[in-house]
């Protein structure tokens, strides 16, 4: 195993991909001379080119409908688009053309393209820390991706660029820096399996993408007050490993579910609700969600620190649901 952080992680498979399949590029604003804003593709223009490291102008619709003629033709593209917030501004490639064409030609058709796309907050302000997970994962034809260790980045990234479907892949710009062991072996992670990053007996804590750690964390302030709390790290949000979440819901009957994003029609909303169709009769409690209130982001730090979830508040959700408040 190799101590690597997140962002090395991507890279090494970005790296590993471009090496072993000639199909493989890579496409974005700033992502040769520069290295991409967060660093992820540096050095890579220098050891594959300019023609497998393509620098593009500031306008996500072409790069993402560039993006999209390539795979059509059998290339396998992987597009940065510095953060999700642009992703809006490409929006009719990513759901209209990305998303249908392999639907709207018989399946005849392959869009076999990534996405690559930072979200998350870190004093980027209303326009620059929103999520829209949510929204990609609302969309038939799509794959979203939410790694929240380096060893899971590095292997969804090989399985989504290896996908023969287009793929939405998530990045936390606060996860660039965290660190953890990855394989040396050439690994691949399934698409579309959640796991248990900890096992536990008293409730379970939901997460993906930060929230997982934030999650890791208040399972370790609940072992301190005797609780014992199980995470489930969905890694995929569509396809959405339900089974593995009843499963745990099941075996706790108790359910907490941290997100970074809106509350209102977020990925929460979704789980709660399948949980309570399929586990009504295991739970023991009602499920609570932990997310962030409906208003825009705040640039001011004390006011962003105030909005976004943290370890305190699942704790706090999960001594409710014990009758501990």
């Amino acid at each position: 195993m190799a101590d690597l952080t997140y962002r090395e992680a991507l890279r090494q498979a970005l790296k590993e991909k471009m090496e072993s399949d000639p199909r493989v590029f890579i496409m974005g604003e700033d992502v040769g001379a520069y290295g991409g804003a967060y660093s992820v593709t540096r050095g890579l223009q220098e050891e594959f080119g300019a023609d497998r490291v393509r620098e593009t102008p500031i306008a996500e619709s072409a790069i993402v409908g560039a993006a999209v003629g390539a795979a059509m033709g059998g290339m396998r593209p992987v597009a940065e688009i510095m953060t999700i917030n642009f992703a809006l501004l490409a929006i009719d490639q990513i759901v209209n053309h990305a998303a249908k064409f392999h639907y709207m030609f018989a399946g005849k058709i392959k869009v076999p393209m990534v996405m690559r796309t930072v979200s998350g907050w870190g004093q980027l302000a209303a326009t620059h820390s929103q999520t829209f997970e949510n929204w990609f994962a609302s969309v038939p034809g799509l794959k979203v991706v939410a790694p929240a260790t380096p060893a899971d980045a590095k292997g969804l990234l090989k399985t989504a660029i290896e996908d023969d479907d287009p793929v939405i892949f998530l990045e936390h710009s606060l996860l660039y820096g965290t660190r953890g062991e990855v394989p040396e072996s050439d690994y691949r992670t399934p698409l579309g399996l959640a796991e248990v990053k900890r096992e536990g007996s008293d409730v379970t804590l939901v997460g993906y993408s930060r929230m997982t750690q934030v999650a890791l964390r208040a399972a370790g302030q609940l072992a301190d007050e005797g609780v014992s709390a199980e995470v489930v790290d969905l890694r995929t949000l569509r396809p959405l490993d339900m089974e593995t979440i009843y499963t745990s819901v099941r075996r706790t009957h108790r359910l907490v579910i941290g997100e970074e994003d809106w509350r209102t029609v977020g990925i929460g909303a979704e789980i709660a609700a399948a949980v309570g169709e399929a586990c009504f009769d295991d739970l023991d409690a009602p499920i609570r969600r932990v997310a962030m209130p409906d208003v825009p982001m705040p640039y001011a730090k004390n006011l962003e620190l105030a909005l976004v979830p943290t370890e305190e508040e699942i704790v706090a959700a999960v001594r409710g649901l014990l009758g501990r408040a």
